[in-house]
């Protein structure tokens, strides 16, 4: 199938008060090497968000999540200085009491919500993981990179805060 250059998907699972995340080790001109994220990736061709989620969800982990447990929590714009676009739509899920499996990506594991602030993460991750924790409402933000990728614009909800 043919991906979606631009369009992607990013879960967090949860369970027991901590996050699924995702070390981000394992790949070669990775934008994320280094990093800690969520599981998600490109939409493919005739693909829904939710469909996405659920797909990258089991590719990644070996879950399959009902697509009625993704929870659409943010659309989160990505601009960088390089020339780089994407729009992200932000999902949470409960995971299941299992175990994920080796993931090609990188390292799962599952970090206290707590301690996810410790972890080498986006300075603009930072930013919507505390919103997702301290709110259920659904919101939109649009993150402006520069060419080092140092976090230059934040807007949310249409506001700006940097």
């Amino acid at each position: 199938m043919a991906r979606r250059d631009g369009i992607t998907t990013l879960c967090y699972l949860e369970r027991d008060d901590k996050y699924l995340m995702l070390h981000r080790i394992s790949k070669k001109n990775d934008i994320n090497k280094d990093k800690w994220i969520g599981v998600g990736g490109h939409l493919e061709d005739n693909e829904s968000p939710e469909e996405c989620a659920q797909r990258e969800i089991r590719e990644e982990t070996g879950y399959d999540i009902p697509l009625e447990d993704l929870n659409f929590r943010a659309a989160i714009t990505f601009v960088s200085d390089k020339g780089d676009y994407e729009l992200m739509c932000l999902f949470t899920a409960p995971a299941p009491d299992t175990e994920p499996i080796d993931c090609d990506e990188g390292v799962l594991e599952w970090v206290p919500k707590d301690k996810v602030f410790d972890l080498n993460l986006w300075e603009g991750d930072i930013i919507f993981l505390k919103e997702l924790m301290e709110s259920d409402k659904f919101f939109s933000m649009k993150l402006e990179y520069d060419i080092e990728d140092n976090l230059k614009t934040v807007i949310f909800n249409g506001k700006k805060l940097r």
